[in-house]
């Protein structure tokens, strides 16, 4: 993928996340794309309340993942590269 269109998937991906937004910094979190990989992982970093929360992971993968996979198909996997671990 050269990095135009590397650019351009970064850009929907990042209009994907805003229609969640709202939600996230309702609850005083926050989500941006740091990278797409060329095996088309969105790389995402999780901010403020959603950095720390037990809930994120679901949040990540039932929310963000498929806001993101259902406006760019493409996409195959998303990823927060600073996910917190709760031991259960």
């Amino acid at each position: 993928m050269n990095p135009q269109e590397k650019e351009v998937l970064k850009l929907k991906v990042e209009q994907a996340i805003d229609t969640l937004r709202p939600y996230l910094e309702a609850d005083g979190g926050n989500i941006t794309v740091e990278d797409i990989t060329d095996d088309l992982t969105a790389i995402v970093k999780l901010h403020g309340a959603c950095s720390s929360c037990n809930m994120s992971q679901m949040t990540l993968k039932a929310g963000v993942a498929e806001a993101i996979k259902h406006a760019i198909p493409e996409i195959k996997e998303v990823v927060a590269v600073n996910m917190p671990v709760f031991e259960s």
